[in-house]
């Protein structure tokens, strides 16, 4: 058997004391697979937690599956004698699970009654057997309830057995012989497909470990290129602010490079004007000093005479000439 649908879900079985608490049965996540038996020509769903099944349910006609969440379905296994209840991780995982029970339900109905109508047609009349349900022998099938198709729990009690395509009816031992060589048949397929399974099952478990370790090395490269993302971002930032700094000085450093240039100008202009009062100084100091000359020699005239004038006027002289 392959798996012709898997995915990934949390799994879960109902107590069987209270009916209404939900037990889990897996630690994680699992797959449940939907698996087809072509010799037996039922599906089943399975799933797996390390060698132990946890789920192994032969879908049968009258099963339903619902969704009691967005999240969450369930479908009741009478064979089984409990109800299973699948977790998922997103409602579309839970729609495509739910269409696929459907669709597998609706292949097991047309091959229950395509089975029927094969036995009524290679049954006759002196094959009915004596009041009663003939069953067939207990086997690891029945238990597991993988025979869903061939003994139902709603079997009629004047049911038509199988027989061989002859004219003449068959000897009840030698029938009883022939069911037992087939189950014992269908047993030693079994045995080897559950003996695939495992080794298929010991081959995902290696590359389960496998992928783990890969999955820790990536999330190791994954949280360093984090950090570094994390590290060049603060360097952005802090080159942002520089940036932003240095906008700020350059602006400042303009405006006092205009105001000093000001200052230079203002500097200048009174440089020109100390000149001119060091000038106009000069002037009133040399106009002061002619007065006092002149007031001298008008009061020399008025108490004195010319001569005594003009001699004092050849010492004061040198000073007049400018």
């Amino acid at each position: 058997e392959q798996p012709i649908f898997s995915s990934r879900a949390h799994v879960f079985q109902i107590d069987p004391n209270t009916k209404k608490n939900w037990v889990p049965t897996s630690k994680h996540a699992v797959t449940v697979s939907y698996f087809f038996d072509s010799t037996r020509n039922v599906y089943r769903i399975i799933s797996l937690e390390g060698s132990k099944a946890i789920i192994n349910s032969t879908i049968t006609p009258n099963m339903t599956f619902t969704k009691t969440s967005q999240k969450f379905g369930q479908w009741a296994d009478s064979r089984a004698n409990t109800v299973y209840g699948l977790g998922f991780s997103s409602e579309s995982h839970l729609s495509k699970f739910a269409e696929k029970f459907a669709e597998f339900k609706e292949a097991a109905r047309l091959a229950k009654e395509r089975s029927q109508e094969k036995t009524e047609l290679t049954s006759t009349p002196s094959q009915e057997s004596a009041p009663g349900d003939l069953q067939s022998p207990l086997t690891s099938e029945s238990i597991n309830g993988t025979d869903e198709d061939r003994v139902t729990a709603n079997t009629p009690k004047h049911s038509k057995a199988r027989a061989e395509p002859s004219q003449n009816a068959l000897p009840f031992s030698h029938s009883s012989s022939s069911i037992n060589k087939h189950w014992e048949a269908e047993l030693a397929a079994l045995k080897g497909n559950n003996a695939k399974l495992t080794a298929a099952l010991l081959e995902s478990t290696a590359n389960v470990k496998q992928w783990k370790q890969q999955l820790g090395a990536y999330q190791e490269e994954a949280e360093r290129l984090h950090k570094r993302v994390t590290e060049l971002e603060c360097v952005s930032g802090q080159t942002t602010a520089i940036k932003s700094q240095k906008t700020e000085l350059n602006r400042t450093i303009e405006e006092l490079e205009l105001a000093l240039k000001a200052k230079e100008e203002e500097l200048e202009r009174l440089k020109a004007e100390v000149e001119s009062a060091n000038e106009f100084r000069f002037q009133k100091d040399t106009l002061t000093q002619k007065l006092k000359v002149s007031n001298t020699l008008e009061r020399l005239y008025e108490s004195r005479g010319a001569s005594e004038i003009a001699a004092m006027s050849k010492n004061y002289r040198s000073v007049l000439k400018f």
